[in-house]
């Protein structure tokens, strides 16, 4: 009969060593450490409200109040006996981008400019209405508050969007409409959708969204406006701090996020051929935002309007291409606008 110890159990297994099983305990908590620690390293603080005042609105900065709560910055340049201009600009800018503009249409022009909610020193209003809707009753305040009847009305990117809209709602106070480099229409047939920049990228993603709130590096913003412009050489260091700061101004994150998850409403763009007003559309060819193929699609849309298209010249042209921009639209307004010619005198 065999006995327990004529069974060969084989060589009994090594011991576990200790430092193995702290290892295997160890390195995952060293890497989810090393990934918190770079998360708080990289956590960029809102900037503050009265400093970005001072800084980018300074002594004379204007604020105006709306029915919703909010508090509108705006300015009022130009010749004061001028035909208004009220020009909106684009996602994630400010009223700083048509200072170029307002240098060499101001002689003949009265330019308003304003930062949108959740834009500038604006920042978030209290209702966080940041659809088209409520960015046209920014307009309207602003306009009340100058005593503006009726205006021409132009804008960049998501502010042409805002432009055109507007232009339906409300066309009896529209004199022309300026679209530069214009969102809101749909692609051509066979087109992709453009390459666009990073920011803007990572804002299609939910954990991307998440992220913009609390992490905002300054490298972040300059690749996002090299990748929107052709003309490199603009793009300067206060350039930088100021779309960098300004994004950082208390709300504005958050806002931002919001408008990334909210409906543009494409449906809006069947209707852009009821806009009567005279209409200029100005691309730059090499826009990697908005396909400028956008340019002919609002042009078959609205009826009697005219394009220009400046070679060379990205998302920006306002500031990548400021003398040909001003003289294209004061072109088109002095031809689009003239008054009628007098009726000779009947005796």
């Amino acid at each position: 009969m065999m006995t327990v110890e004529d069974i060969d159990f084989g060589e009994p297994p090594p011991p576990r060593r200790p430092l193995f099983r702290r290892k295997r305990v160890l390195i995952p908590l060293g890497v989810i450490l090393a990934i918190i620690v770079g998360f708080l390293l990289l956590l960029t603080p809102d900037t503050d409200r009265d400093a970005m005042i001072a800084k980018y609105g300074g002594p004379n900065a204007a604020f105006v109040a709306g029915p919703a709560g909010q508090r509108i910055h705006y300015r009022d340049q130009g010749r004061a006996d001028g035909p208004p201009i009220i020009l909106i600009h684009g996602a994630n800018a400010s009223l700083h981008t048509w200072e170029p503009l307002v240098k060499r249409l101001g002689a003949t022009y009265r330019i308003v400019t304003l930062d949108l909610p959740g834009h500038g020193l604006t920042g978030a209003t209290p209702d966080t209405d940041y659809s088209a809707k409520g960015m046209m009753e920014a307009v309207d305040v602003v306009a009340a508050r100058l005593g503006l009847d009726h205006f021409i009305l132009g804008g960049n990117s998501m502010g042409g969007w805002v432009a055109w809209r507007y232009t339906l709602a409300q066309p009896a106070r529209v004199d022309a409409l300026l679209l530069i480099d214009a969102a809101g229409m749909p692609l051509r047939k066979g087109e992709k959708r453009p390459e666009s920049n990073v920011g803007f990228r990572i804002l299609e993603y939910p954990f991307g969204r998440w992220l913009a709130t609390r992490v905002t590096p300054r490298m972040l913003v300059e690749q996002s406006l090299r990748g929107s412009v052709e003309k490199q050489e603009i793009i300067d260091d206060a350039m930088i701090d100021r779309y960098w700061e300004l994004l950082r101004f208390p709300g504005n994150r958050p806002a931002t996020v919001l408008r990334a998850r909210m409906n543009r409403e494409p449906a809006m763009a069947a209707h852009v051929g009821e806009i009567g007003a005279p209409t200029l559309i100005l691309f730059g060819d090499r826009d990697r935002v908005i396909n400028p193929t956008a340019a002919k699609t609002f042009n078959e849309r609205i009826a009697g309007s005219e394009v220009v298209i400046l070679p060379g010249i990205g998302h920006l042209p306002m500031e990548e291409a400021p003398d040909a921009t001003a003289a294209a639209i004061a072109d088109f307004l002095k031809r689009r606008l003239a008054p009628a010619p007098a009726r000779p005198e009947t005796r």
